[in-house]
């Protein structure tokens, strides 16, 4: 599982993460939404140990990911906003590289999973060209297979179907679903509401650092002022009042 407690991340004067507490159980897609700034980024990037937190903890399967990084990302897959990968490298060099860290002894297996996973993303053909030739949602998709090739008990996707086609995209979310299915717990942060509203089986409210929401769809719903509100209906009311009241203080 992830397990985020108390977590704060200080960019100089600016607070970005404020205190945030929430976990991701096994066979869980965790929605994590909010504005551009709004910290889901921060967060995930510190779950994945590529920042170190201000202070608070992140664990994965009970890992510290700053004391225990390594046995932490074992148990990781992470598909970042922006992704980097190596140009020089055809898609399955990539992935060949990324199978020897995680399955250096499971050669077989690991090729299999390869193939297995560049036919679900219909990337096949394309697999031994560079990376370098790839478009933007070619790279999505790579560093998707990437991400899902060792089947990691933990999951962070950040903005993951950010340039894929809607056959791809649907093929992704499956591929999210299935991994849950399988006692992944995945975290997921999207623009997409619709996404959330579909596929999430929790999803938390992120404004200006601070989780101001978290619960079922349903659970949400109950929160708004209006029956048969959509996600999008709640985000903004929610949003809006944690604004109102911000701007209150300032008074």
């Amino acid at each position: 599982m992830l397990d985020i407690c108390n977590l704060v991340k200080n960019y100089g004067k600016k607070q970005a993460v404020k205190g945030i507490n929430f976990t991701v159980n096994p066979g869980e897609i965790f929605g994590f939404l909010g504005h551009n700034g709004a910290g889901k980024t921060t967060t995930i990037k510190i779950s994945s140990g590529l920042l170190k937190p201000t202070s608070g903890t992140v664990k994965i399967c009970g890992y510290d990911i700053v004391s225990q990084p390594v046995e932490a990302k074992k148990n990781l897959g992470y598909v970042p906003e922006a992704p980097y990968l190596y140009n020089k490298l055809t898609g399955r060099e990539f992935l060949s590289m990324v199978s020897g860290i995680y399955m250096k002894n499971s050669y077989d297996l690991a090729k299999k999973r390869i193939n297995s996973l560049l036919g679900q993303f219909q990337m096949s053909n394309d697999a031994d060209k560079l990376i370098g030739s790839y478009s933007q949602g070619m790279r999505r998709k790579i560093t998707l297979c990437a991400a899902l090739l060792h089947k990691p008990k933990v999951i962070l996707l950040d903005e993951p179907t950010s340039g894929l086609d809607a056959v791809s995209a649907k093929a992704a979310k499956d591929m999210f679903r299935k991994h849950a299915n399988e006692n992944a717990a995945v975290l997921l942060t999207t623009h997409i509401l619709e996404i959330a509203e579909r596929i999430c089986d929790r999803i938390g409210v992120i404004y200006q650092g601070e989780l101001i929401a978290a619960g079922t769809l349903d659970e949400l719903k109950e929160r708004a002022s209006s029956p048969g509100s959509t996600l999008e209906d709640i985000f903004m009311e929610l949003t809006q009042e944690n604004k109102n009241e911000t701007e209150k203080g300032e008074d």
